[in-house]
């Protein structure tokens, strides 16, 4: 297969998943530029974490390609995926309740340096890990909070966390799940706020909902629709399709059009 141009980060080239002659992904061709948050969109069951789950290899594609820098990754493993530099963030919280906020990043960082099997370590071996853990809590301001228990701090600041936790596997690739599904506005703003920032030098795939937070934060939206890609670009020419209007239909075509005031 040709390689992607430069500024491709990562491409998919006709991918298809089928389940039991259901089609959930249908022949999508998509682009993720480097430097760029893209915003996957569309309404409820229109296949945009069966695409995720393709891209984190948590499924196999019935057919067509994923390329990752120019190299055909359809068939690697989410090890090999993760080893990449392609890291999801979960759509459920994936933080451990019972450590602290520090414990937390700590381990992100463990897994990156490949140690995190190594059980029988000392916690005082760890330490040397504490400087870019708070460094990384800076990042996303829970530098505040670094010795409370994870289960102690409110759903937002766990969202920030988890962002906290993926930072530091490096990520080249940051894959965000609904971040901001269940927040207040208050959150919202504040995540929101906090992907522009971490996104400086990073590139980011997030699927999600809020079309404020959408229309705030991405630089090129895909929609997608029964499997398939209607429109796709910037806000303001993807807000005005009139097929991504009729997706959405009724309260949500005036969500999509008065998102920016």
């Amino acid at each position: 297969m040709t390689a992607a141009s430069d500024d491709t980060l990562l491409e998919t080239r006709r991918l298809t998943k089928e389940f039991k002659g259901f089609v959930a992904v249908s022949q999508v061709d998509m682009k993720v530029q480097r430097g760029h948050i893209h915003a996957l969109i569309g309404p409820n069951g229109a296949g945009k974490t069966t695409y995720f789950n393709l891209l984190t290899k948590f499924l196999i594609p019935t057919s067509g390609h994923i390329l990752f820098k120019g190299h055909d990754i359809t068939f690697e493993k989410p090890a090999q995926i993760a080893r990449r530099g392609v890291i999801r963030s979960f759509q459920i919280s994936a933080t451990f309740p019972h450590l602290t906020v520090l414990q937390n990043v700590r381990i992100g960082l463990q897994r990156q340096l490949g140690t995190s099997l190594h059980f029988w370590k000392s916690e005082r071996s760890l330490e040397g890990l504490n400087e870019r853990a708070m460094q990384l809590l800076d990042t996303v301001g829970l530098a505040d909070v670094a010795d409370y228990v994870t289960v102690e701090l409110p759903y937002g600041r766990k969202r920030a966390l988890e962002i906290a936790t993926t930072l530091a596997m490096e990520p080249e690739l940051m894959l965000l799940d609904e971040p901001t599904q269940g927040m207040g506005h208050e959150d919202v703003e504040r995540v929101t706020d906090l992907i522009k920032k971490v996104s400086a030098n990073r590139t980011i795939l997030m699927v999600e909902h809020n079309m404020n937070v959408v229309a705030r934060i991405a630089d090129t939206i895909s929609v997608l629709q029964r499997g398939q890609i209607i429109a796709e670009g910037p806000y303001e020419v993807v807000s005005k399709n009139p097929q991504v209007l009729e997706a959405y239909m009724g309260s949500a075509e005036v969500e999509l059009q008065g998102a920016h005031g």
